[in-house]
């Protein structure tokens, strides 16, 4: 059999992908506005990666609820949807394709994102994380329990949220269920404390998820939805894995099957989970025995890397981080190998152009 490539093409439902290079969403605070607005300067930074064959956008969030992180667009407000367009229309005339990540960032979050309120989140817990706020990180505090009637808001914001992504051009949407955000958190037994219909039973953990897709697919086109997920999350982002995380998220791989979703976007563990029991060690290999559609697979892969990935049959497409921080022209460079620019971390989530748009490319 003729070895895959990474420069490949790739039929995703009804749209051609010029490659199998992903870019992952990867927050980067520039909507440093009042309205917390993409602007022509974020559209200028996914337009000079729109050769990746897919882009995921950063998270962006659904409402202001959802806030965890300071300076980082939503898709809440007409503002916002407009400010979004300048983006899909730019990586669409470099001949791109762009999803957008919905995210609510639940207990990960800090009062001074919500005027002195306590952020919402299944359960009152503290996730012991460090917040970005306006005035640097702080350390997160305990969450507010969430209501039913919380919820069910929750789950209309994600819906309108995947409206708002559609009149502003996007592809596509991915939800964010992964690093320690809200939806990972109802899957966790020590971030989900509940004893109603939304904790207890793995089954009653994964309801939000699966009641955000009932709902979104009424309004949009189901096989432009994905999700993101990282089941061997442990010890770090206030997630610990359990004695029912296979479990679970078995269960929700299984049920995606019935969806027909766009994709799902696998995370490989971040820390050493060898001698955790209860942690899937291979995540892509472990998932393609049991989801039937399409996987893209993400951590810290290299060209070699995720060419062998892709040619053992574990994932259809996989996505870069970092690399595509300091590498706009990611693709050329892989085709050429051609050395990478190195980032600079200490400009990541700093304002303005420097180390955002200034990354030199080959050309």
């Amino acid at each position: 059999m003729e070895k895959l490539l990474i420069f490949d093409s790739y039929q995703l439902n009804d749209s051609q992908l010029n490659n199998r290079i992903v870019m992952a969403p990867m927050t980067r605070s520039r909507s440093n506005n009042t309205g917390n607005v993409a602007t022509a300067l974020t559209a200028k930074y996914y337009e000079q990666r729109a050769s990746a064959g897919l882009i995921i956008t950063e998270g962006t969030f659904v409402s202001e609820e959802a806030i965890g992180v300071v300076n980082v667009p939503g898709i809440y407000t007409t503002e916002q949807i407009d400010g979004w367009k300048l983006t899909t229309e730019a990586v669409h005339q470099k001949g791109g394709k762009i999803v957008a990540q919905l995210w609510h960032t639940g207990a990960y979050s800090h009062p001074d994102l919500h005027n002195g309120k306590k952020p919402l989140a299944p359960s009152a817990v503290n996730p012991n994380q460090q917040v970005f706020t306006a005035e640097g990180f702080k350390p997160s505090e305990v969450s507010q329990s969430m209501t039913i009637e919380d919820i069910k808001r929750t789950i209309a914001d994600f819906k309108q949220g995947a409206i708002n992504a559609f009149e502003a051009d996007f592809d596509g949407v991915e939800l964010h269920g992964a690093n320690g955000y809200l939806l990972q958190q109802f899957f966790s037994k020590n971030t989900n404390l509940r004893e109603d219909e939304y904790g207890g039973s793995l089954e009653n953990r994964a309801r939000i998820l699966f009641d955000i897709l009932d709902e979104l697919k009424q309004v949009v086109d189901i096989k432009k939805v994905a999700i993101r997920l990282n089941p061997s999350l442990n010890g770090i982002m206030g997630i610990l894995v359990d004695d029912e995380t296979i479990a679970i998220y078995d269960y929700i791989v299984n049920r995606l099957n019935d969806y027909g979703l766009a994709y799902i976007h696998l995370i490989e563990p971040f820390t050493d989970v060898s001698a955790v029991p209860d942690a899937i060690q291979e995540v892509a290999k472990h998932f393609r025995k049991i989801y039937k559609g399409t996987i893209i697979i993400n951590r810290a892969f290299n060209k070699e890397s995720a060419t062998k990935v892709l040619n053992d049959g574990h994932a259809d497409l996989v996505s870069f981080g970092v690399p595509f921080i300091a590498n706009p022209d990611l693709v050329d460079r892989f085709k050429t190998d051609a050395p990478l620019n190195a980032p600079d971390q200490t400009t990541f989530y700093t304002p303005g152009e420097k180390g955002y748009t200034d990354y030199p490319t080959l050309n």
